[in-house]
């Protein structure tokens, strides 16, 4: 194997690394989108901001009160969380039978408002996030991956394996599940479907909390504008997977990830976003249940 071959393979591998770093992020706030669309078919663009709301709880338990990130990841998991319930008692619940279009509506003015609202409270200039815990660097050959991109992959599948747990092998995940499948029979058993559904957004609140902690450690960066582009692309990474599947979103979001860094290293680093998007256009031309998604007819 000539020199040129090897470092093409060294520059893959680095890529790959570099894509499932960024993919665990895509599938941590893409579950949160599977999971609320799973259960009430909506589509909450808002969500991208739990993720941002996450990053500056983070930001501030470190910076101001000296949490270890041991204590502030937990805890920027449980107010993002608590966060994402009062959103949707306040202005999901109320809105709920008025039809998709109004909810989907409401999502985007609820991200605008956040999005707004920090700028206006945190200011729009980026603030530097803490070091949260020792940098090292492992190399392999020309291959290298550091302590914080180790923590990101392994706080992912920690997180992804309790949410497996969670939903398939609990009292409440069974209920999720019925609420899910149908929403009025669950309700007729017994089901308290306000409270499944309010802690579905919790759950995914809380996902989406802790990935903004991990990037903000990751870019060393929080600002109030984080979570739109993030979010649209767990959005694509969801819809790949197939919107309503819990697997399809952790698949979707690992693909995204290393197609995105592939894109970057191969190709031009500006077109990372314009292959993002073409992916959602490609694959609702193509297979618009996504990847483990199933057709289902509606009737009209």
């Amino acid at each position: 194997m000539n020199e040129e071959m090897m470092f093409m393979l060294y520059d893959t591998a680095q890529f790959l690394i570099n894509g499932l770093v960024q993919g665990s992020i895509y599938a941590l706030v893409a579950l949160g989108y599977t999971m609320v669309y799973g259960i009430i078919k909506l589509i909450n663009f808002a969500h991208g901001e739990f993720y941002m709301i996450g990053a500056f709880i983070g930001y501030f338990t470190i910076t101001y009160f000296h949490f270890p990130l041991i204590l502030a990841l937990p805890v920027a998991m449980l107010l993002s969380g608590f966060a994402a319930v009062i959103v949707e008692k306040l202005v999901y619940k109320p809105i709920r039978h008025a039809g998709r279009v109004a909810a989907l509506i409401t999502a985007l003015g609820v991200s605008l408002f956040f999005q707004y609202a920090g700028q206006n409270i945190l200011g729009a200039d980026p603030k530097a996030f803490p070091q949260a815990m020792p940098e090292l660097t492992f190399e392999f050959g020309e291959v290298y991956i550091t302590t914080t991109q180790i923590m990101i992959m392994v706080s992912t599948f920690v997180l992804m394996v309790l949410l497996w747990w969670l939903v398939g092998h609990t009292k409440i995940g069974k209920a999720m599940r019925a609420t899910s499948f149908n929403k009025d029979a669950a309700a007729l058993m017994g089901i308290n479907t306000d409270r499944i559904i309010s802690f579905t957004f919790f759950v995914g609140a809380m996902l989406a909390g802790a990935a903004g902690v991990l990037v903000g450690m990751y870019y060393n960066t929080v600002e109030p504008m984080m979570g739109l582009i993030p979010g649209l692309k767990a959005f694509v990474a969801a819809v790949l997977g197939g919107i309503g599947s819990i697997p399809g979103a952790v698949i979707g979001g690992l693909v995204l990830g290393v197609v995105e860094n592939l894109v970057v290293g191969f190709w031009e680093s500006t077109y990372r976003d314009a292959v993002s998007f073409s992916i959602l256009i490609f694959i609702l031309l193509v297979k618009p249940a996504g990847l483990l998604g199933k057709n289902i007819r509606e009737k009209v």
